[in-house]
Order: C-alpha cells, then sequence, then structure tokens
C-alpha cells in the first residue's frame, strides 16, 4: 500500500474498538476477505462446538441428546437470540430450513390470510425486477399453482403498483447486487394502506444492518444464517412471524415438527401455538450449533458497532480508490446511509478482474454480467486490508492481469 494510504490505516486500526474480534475468527494468512456478504468467515470457536455434539452429545449420548442436550429447543433458542438483532420479539423468530424454503411458506401463509379476508380474487405478489432469483422464482412457483399472480415494479414505481389487488409486498432489505436500502417503515406503511401484507427478505442486512421489524410493523420476514451471522456454507435460515399474525399463519408444508405435539403421532395436522409451526421436518442439530456460535459471537458484538464499523470501512475503500487515481463506476449509492455493508462497481470485465484479485489472496465476488462485489464484514476486517485490497486492484488493472485466460474461465459458481 501507498505510505499515506498505510499510515491513515494503521492509525484507524489502532483506534478500532472491534480490532480484537478479529482474532476471534480464523482468518487464513495472506487473505484479505471481502466476500462475508456471501459466506461469512469461520469463528474460531465453531470447531470446538462442533466436536462436542459430534463426540459427546451425539457420540457418547446418542439420541438422549434431544433432551439432555437441548437439541429439540435449538430453533427457537437460535431464533430467540437472533430476534433482537432484526427487531423482533424472541418468540417471533424461528432458526429452520433455508431462506428459499421459508419464502415459499411465508409466502402462501400471506395469500391464504388474505384469502380468507377478501376471497380468492387479491392473489397479486408485488416485488421488483432484479431482485435476487429465489424470492421471484417461488411467487413463480405458487403462480403456476393458480395461487398467486406473479407482479414486478421498478423501485421508484413501487408505491404507485401497491392496487388493491396486491396481496403481498415481497423485497430484499438491502439489494443483493447494489446493496441499496429500502425504506422499510415507509414500504411497509404504504403497503398495509394499500391492504398488503409485507415480507421482507433480510439476506443481505441481518447481522449486518439495524433493522427494526417490528417498528416498522413488518408482517413477516426471512434471513439467511451463512453471510453475516457466520453459521457456515448452507447454515440455517431464520424467518420472523409478527406476533399478531402468528394463530393466522398456516404454513403449506405442514411436516412433523411443526405439529402441537409431534411426539403424540396423531394423524390429524394441528400446528404448533406458536412461531414453531414454521418448521418442517427434523432440524439439522450440526448446523444449528455452528449457527449458534456465530450468532453469539455477533451479540456480543453488537449490530449498532458493527455498522459503524461497516461504513467506515466502506469509505475508506472508496478514499483509497481515489488517491490512487481508479475510477470505477459505483453502481451502490453513494451515501453510505443508503446502502448496506457492500460496494458494487460496474466493469465489462467484472468476472476476470475478480478471479484476478482472488489469485492474489483478495477475494470479492462477480454477479452477473458485470458486477465487482465487495463486502465489508466489520468484526473480521481492518483498514489496512481495505489500502491493500486497492492497491492490488490498481496493479490487476494497469498490468492488464487480469487479460490472463485462466482468469476468463467460467466456475461452476461464480
Amino acid at each position: 500500500m501507498t505510505e499515506p494510504l498505510g499510515a491513515r490505516a494503521r492509525i484507524l486500526d489502532e483506534g478500532d474498538p472491534l480490532a480484537r474480534y478479529r482474532d476471534r475468527f480464523d482468518v487464513p494468512d495472506g487473505v484479505i476477505y471481502l466476500d462475508g456478504n456471501s459466506l461469512g468467515c469461520l469463528p474460531r470457536a465453531t470447531p470446538a462446538r462442533l466436536e462436542q455434539v459430534v463426540r459427546k452429545e451425539w457420540g457418547n449420548d446418542l439420541i438422549r441428546s434431544w433432551n439432555s442436550a437441548g437439541w429439540i429447543d435449538m430453533p427457537k433458542r437460535v431464533g430467540a437470540k437472533i430476534a433482537p438483532l432484526i427487531g423482533a420479539q424472541p418468540h417471533e423468530v424461528i432458526a429452520t430450513d433455508s431462506v428459499s424454503v421459508n419464502l415459499f411458506k411465508l409466502i402462501s401463509a400471506a395469500l391464504a390470510m388474505q384469502a380468507e379476508q377478501h376471497g380468492s380474487g387479491r392473489k397479486v405478489v408485488l416485488s421488483e425486477p432484479g431482485n435476487f432469483p429465489t424470492d421471484i422464482y417461488m411467487i413463480e412457483g405458487l403462480e403456476k399453482q393458480g395461487l398467486a399472480e406473479r407482479r414486478l415494479a421498478d423501485r421508484n414505481a413501487m408505491m404507485d403498483a401497491l392496487g388493491d389487488d396486491v396481496a403481498l409486498l415481497l423485497l430484499t432489505h438491502a439489494h443483493y447486487k447494489t446493496g441499496e436500502v429500502f425504506d422499510m417503515p415507509a414500504l411497509t406503511k404504504a403497503a398495509h394502506d394499500a391492504g398488503a401484507l409485507v415480507l421482507w427478505d433480510l439476506s443481505h442486512s441481518g447481522g449486518a444492518l439495524p433493522v427494526d421489524l417490528n417498528g416498522a410493523h413488518a408482517d413477516f420476514a426471512v434471513g439467511c444464517g451463512y453471510k453475516y451471522f457466520n453459521g457456515g456454507p448452507g447454515a440455517p435460515a431464520y424467518a420472523f412471524v409478527a406476533e399478531r399474525h402468528i394463530e393466522a399463519t398456516q404454513q403449506p408444508l405442514s411436516g412433523w415438527m411443526g405439529h402441537a405435539a409431534p411426539f403424540a403421532f396423531s394423524d390429524d395436522y394441528k400446528p404448533a401455538p406458536g412461531v414453531e409451526r414454521l418448521m418442517c421436518g427434523t432440524p439439522g442439530i450440526l448446523a444449528l450449533a455452528a449457527l449458534e456460535v456465530g450468532v453469539d459471537l455477533i451479540v456480543e458484538i453488537g449490530i449498532e458497532p458493527l455498522y459503524a464499523k461497516s461504513q467506515q470501512l466502506s469509505e475508506f475503500f472508496r478514499q483509497c480508490l481515489g488517491e490512487s487515481g481508479l475510477d470505477l463506476e459505483l453502481v451502490s449509492p453513494h451515501n453510505p446511509a443508503a446502502r448496506g455493508s457492500q460496494l458494487s462497481f460496474r466493469h465489462e470485465e467484472a468476472y476476470a478482474i475478480c478471479q484476478a484479485l482472488i489469485a492474489r489472496g483478495v477475494i470479492g465476488d462477480f454477479r452477473d454480467p458485470d458486477i465487482l462485489r465487495f463486502g465489508f464484514a466489520p468484526a473480521y476486517l481492518r483498514f489496512a486490508d481495505m489500502a491493500e485490497a486497492v492497491r492490488h486492484l490498481k496493479e490487476v488493472l494497469e498490468t492488464g492481469e487480469w487479460q490472463r485466460e485462466e482468469f476468463r474461465e467460467r466456475a461452476a459458481v461464480t
């Protein structure tokens, strides 16, 4: 890194109140990890916790651990820990399944609630073009069954699209490509004024940004556990149902773990009285154990300090770009208060540039067709990482290193 930037980064790192938390993560030597918005780093406590579950709770105590180790309560327990981080009450959140599955459950539940109140004519699910694909695909799947009607509106026309046939507004709080953040309270109010329910996807905001679901009077929400909660690849997701809706929420995947008395083995389904009615099959205990370690760490650090440092990191990254003479097209909002914990740039050779950086140990990611995305997970990133990453980026661009053939070959996961 250039000395002025390097000196400034050292001063910022020395004054960073979160610097001590970096040692709580297993960040590989020689790696600048700017992809925590896709998969978080491994907390150092996770392997020991998994060893305990595997060797003692499973290996020694076997099936007794459903009771003795509290396995049966893990989805509720982890959900309750996530709840205050997203502005929810402990009994409104459950850790279960994947974001996609939880979207299907809650879209279906919202449509059923609206049909009960308004009849079958109100079944439009409104979202935006370019939302994360799984959100739109879930609407499409229900549309093919005749249960929903998909409608997409640009975000600047979203308010006007809230007609009296809209049953549900489904939006991602922080956009996965650009990081642009929706005004949750304003859009939720507009939807309610139009008679619609609202489902928020928190995949790129939960654990990174201040979220206040109950303050915004949100109806439903989903989020993932493997990004900012550092739960590991494929970690369980979480789902939120506002207290006022729990009793009326009838999800379509009526599996035995969502039953009021699963071990009564009744032939007839009766939903659990609380948010655990969103559960379906037997929960994955190893995955929940790993997620709980990550959630505990984020709870310990606190969302407000994390968000403050995230903004500082992204702004320092931009300063480094400017002082290095790099003029990339920023597609994220310039105002840090209007974006999530990431910066995204448009470049026609974004994929090759990303691969060239990864080869140097600077791990960001690419989003088709031309987005170079850098995530700022403040629990383990340093300001020195920002300056060093920009130095590598400048060299990759100025030398044409990205033009090498191996950097153009698309991998299965991009």
